[in-house]
């Protein structure tokens, strides 16, 4: 869309995993009350299942991952540039993809090629660095590398935002928006109305090649009443001489399919889903034809369909389906029906109670559930009549399940989970009663004591909890809190502490709200103060839940200090939420969220599994080798109270291959975490299909430690289908012109053996921040090997490797520089990449703040976001578990685009 998947309203940005957008006008508050009731009913009782809650409440319930970090002044340093840095210089600035030069960015659209110039267009805020205001930015290339950033194309208005979308040039005058000697630009865009929050398809065009745009009287064109109906994709369809619409009722998990002969009547042909991957929305559908092979008497179709969440590395992706299509109907290939690896099982659940499994809390009932609980929507995809079910007592239980100890002789542990989407999070525990100390405040009062209040987002006293057109709040102590949605998020404000002296290590509170740090210009956060100077600070992660943060105070000892909460924003997110103030010689942990299924071993968790906000068990798998002959217990955990608070797991099985979920079993335009929205453009010369996507992800595009800019796109792609393993697939590459960005002269290395341990390749002086490698492996007897790139201070380092054992291309970024806004940012991501003849071949581009790796040729590809220091420039070859030989690389330093 545009969307943020969650975004068809102008609402408050509240409510939804922090992707909601700035609150523009507090009419839409009504509409916001109606969600929220919809929202009670469906998150507290599950009595929808989530293919029937619509999306403003399937987001909103998502939300309720409660992460919060302690930011201190190091990691502020690390957020953004100074105002005074020179344009396209920032820290994290990429030097050879597409930014604006400044203010938000996300979905790519209207991408055509005309008159010697490629356009693209592209979801703007022009207010402002985060979500809002959608409008339409816009640029051109002459070559798919070099971009020149042209003046606001289509701007949002009081009754609409304009949302993701197409163009095409029509070129036989079919609108008679122009003439046949000049033909119009025709853009084909999503209008999502303020006031309702519907969604329709309006057209606008240009006869100046794109540079003004004209609104057509007619919009809307398509209007089914629907919120949930946007980006529409548009080409010329030559068999019918007529034009093809192919957009998403993203909901409902389909596309559907539109013709007409002049772009403004438009008549359905068919629909298509839900099929593949469906947990999370579907949006921005692309649809094109290539050649298999090469072979242009085999053509097959390309049916594009973004997912958001429900990706193959978590949060948004961009998947895709091989078929054909006869002008009306899309078909897809036949991939056969799904056997899972057989095994021993190790727990079922079709016994009347949980045997020798430990059952605490309340959640889980008395024994096993025979599906669908009380209050919950139909469950589905369990084997046998038992599983286990943690609806019991509705979302607000709480509980877990544990097994016995058992020693791990199996690779692999198979089992299926359905229910919320709220991952494990490292460091947290299942319960951290409050620090003992001296409490500063604790809000209970019905007044804020001493506290000074300013501004309007405060009010006279405390909250007690949820405030109207709110999500669910929850992870407070007592009745009151500190919350400023007040009126939405709108509303800005300070409230200040009296002043105390520090006399204990630890100063702990309870925090959650917008992630906006202290320093980036409209904060969100609790501050120490000292000597009238902020000293510590700490800022919400768009989750409505509280959960402890701590400042280590043992260095200010004596000092005179105040606390002062902070809500300077006004955009999505701009609000916090503040409790339990309090002094004391212990360090409080951070309270658990999740609803997943964990593996144990000496009491940690090294495997963990969490369920798609779905009432619909899917295979999930455990890898057990690095543990083989130790022991393990498996912990089934729920402790969420918010929507989707719930965790469903059924037969666990020993076996000696992993199972495949639907989502691994789906295909991916791109394995990484950060490739989203790809869409393509028309009439490219020789009939070439270029794809870009926008590189970011909605689990934490709005916090990336990006600034006066947010939102990057990919670096363009051409893309192929290609027989591989004999199957179809759609492979890419970089667009050659990036070639034209190297130096006449690459740095080489050949015949570099490395056994078990780290080699640099490249020295720093180099100046590794942007560079295009190419490199060839040889197989031997190391379990994983490859390249580490921008390695540097303090350890960091993001590895590009091959695993041998699971004969997979993967991308570590746990120790790639600034992660924490996020905890779902770490993380490794993986593609299924087999060796050809004994070799393994990657195209790596390095650019200021990413990594894209091409495996083999292109069939397997990762996109991901990194955010390493400055200094980290360093390239090393690496093996693990044995060795492996580099045979060739060469590297090449690239120039920017911006200089």
């Amino acid at each position: 869309m545009s969307s943020m998947t969650q975004v068809n309203d102008d609402t408050p940005g509240h409510g939804t995993d922090g992707r909601l957008g700035p609150g523009c006008t507090l009419s839409v508050r009504r509409a916001e009350a109606a969600v929220t009731a919809a929202r009670t009913a469906a998150g507290q009782g599950d009595t929808m299942s989530s293919a029937r809650v619509s999306r403003h409440v399937r987001i909103r319930m998502m939300a309720a991952v409660a992460t919060v970090c302690a930011v201190s002044a190091a990691p502020l340093a690390r957020q953004a540039v100074a105002t005074d840095t020179p344009a396209y210089t920032e820290t994290f600035r990429p030097q050879f993809h597409f930014t604006p030069q400044k203010n938000w960015m996300n979905d790519p659209n209207g991408l055509v090629y005309y008159q010697g110039e490629y356009h693209l267009f592209y979801q703007y805020n022009p207010n402002g660095n985060s979500w809002g205001d959608m409008s339409w930015g816009h640029a051109v290339s002459k070559d798919l590398v070099h971009w020149k950033e042209l003046p606001l194309a289509l701007s949002h208005d009081d009754e609409e935002m304009v949302f993701s979308g197409s163009a095409v040039v029509d070129r036989n005058n079919t609108t008679g928006f122009g003439t046949k000697e000049n033909p119009p630009m025709v853009a084909i865009y999503t209008s999502a109305y303020r006031h309702g929050g519907k969604q329709a398809q309006s057209l606008a065009y240009s006869t100046d090649r794109g540079r003004t745009w004209t609104k057509y009287q007619g919009n809307p064109v398509i209007d089914i009443g629907s919120t949930d109906f946007r980006d529409p994709k548009v080409q010329w369809y030559a068999p019918t001489r007529s034009w093809l619409m192919t957009v998403s009722l993203s909901a409902e998990h389909k596309v559907r399919f539109y013709s007409s002969k002049n772009l403004k009547d438009w008549e359905p042909q068919s629909e298509f889903g839900p099929a593949g991957a469906t947990g999370g929305v579907w949006e921005c559908p692309d649809l094109f034809p290539l050649a298999v092979d090469g072979d242009p008497k085999k053509i097959k179709w390309v049916l594009v369909v973004n997912i958001n969440p429900g990706g193959i590395a978590g949060g948004s992706a961009a998947q895709y389906f091989v078929g054909d299509f006869d002008g009306k109907k899309f078909t897809p290939e036949d991939k056969g029906a799904y056997t899972p690896p057989t095994g021993k099982v190790v727990q079922d659940f079709e016994d009347p109670g949980f045997g020798d499994w430990t059952a605490t809390g309340t959640a889980f009932g008395e024994g096993p559930a025979t599906g669908a609980v009380d209050g919950q929507g139909t469950v589905s995809g369990f084997d046998g009549k038992g599983l286990a079910n943690s609806f019991h007592g509705g979302d607000g239980a709480t509980g877990s399940l544990t097994s016995p100890s058992f020693t791990v002789t199996s690779p692999y542990l198979n089992f299926k989970i359905g229910g919320g989407r709220h991952p494990h999070e490292a460091g947290t525990v299942l319960d951290s009663p409050p620090p003992v100390g001296t409490v500063l405040a604790d809000f209970e009062g019905g007044t804020y004591g001493g506290w000074t209040a300013t501004g309007d987002a405060f009010g006279t006293a405390p909250a007690h909890g949820t405030l109207p057109g709110q999500q669910q709040v929850s992870g407070f102590l007592g009745d009151g809190l500190v919350n400023t949605f007040l009126n939405g998020d709108a509303t800005t404000g300070t409230l200040t502490s009296p002043e105390f002296t520090v006399d204990k290590k630890h100063i702990n509170f309870l925090i959650g709200g917008g992630n906006h740090p202290a320093g980036s210009g409209n904060p969100t956060a609790v501050e120490l103060l000292v000597d009238g100077q902020v000293v510590r600070s700490a800022t919400g992660k768009d989750a409505e839940a509280l959960n402890w943060a701590s400042w280590d105070v043992s260095d200010l000892a004596g000092k005179k200090a105040r606390i002062r909460i902070v809500d300077d924003n006004t955009g999505g997110w701009g609000h916090l939420n503040v409790d339990h103030i309090v002094m004391s010689d212990t360090q409080a942990q951070r309270v658990s969220t999740e609803t997943s299924v964990n593996l144990l071993v000496d009491g940690k968790v090294v495997r963990s599994a969490t369920g798609s906000d779905s009432e619909a068990l899917d295979w999930a798998s455990f890898d057990m080798r690095p543990y083989e002959g130790e022991k393990a217990q498996i912990q089934i955990v729920d402790m969420n109270t918010a929507g989707w608070g719930h965790v469903m797991a059924d037969p666990f099985t020993a076996a000696e291959k992993p199972a495949k979920s639907v989502v691994h079993r789906a295909d991916w335009a791109d394995y990484g975490k950060d490739y989203y929205a790809a869409v393509s453009w028309e009439d490219a010369p020789g009939g070439k299909r270029y794809m870009i996507g926008w590189m970011n992800n909605w689990d934490y595009g709005q916090s990336v430690p990006t600034s006066p800019w947010r939102g990057a796109q990919s670096m363009p792609r051409e893309m192929a289908l290609r027989t591989v393993d004999g199957r179809i697939r759609l492979t890419s590459e970089p667009v050659r012109g990036l070639e034209s960005l190297r130096p006449k002269r690459p740095v080489r290395a050949s015949g570099v053996t490395v056994t078990s341990t780290s080699k640099p390749l490249i020295r720093p002086a180099v100046g590794g921040k942007a560079l295009d490698i190419e490199a060839t492996f040889s197989l031997k007897d190391a379990e994983r090997f490859g390249l580490k790139v921008r390695t540097g201070a303090g350890g960091e380092e993001t590895v590009i490797g091959y695993d041998t054992t699971t004969q997979e291309l993967y991308v570590d970024r746990t120790r790639s520089g600034a992660g924490d806004f996020n905890s779902t940012f770490p993380g490794i991501q993986t593609a299924p990449l087999k060796a050809e003849n004994g070799k393994v071949k990657l195209r790596v581009l390095v650019d200021w703040s990413s990594v894209e790796v091409f495996g083999g040729n292109g069939e397997a590809v990762i996109t991901d976001q990194i955010f390493p220091d400055p200094s980290s420039t360093g390239v090393e070859v690496f093996a693990e578990g044995g060795g492996a030989t580099l045979d060739h690389l060469q590297a090449w330093q690239l120039k920017s685009i911006w200089r």
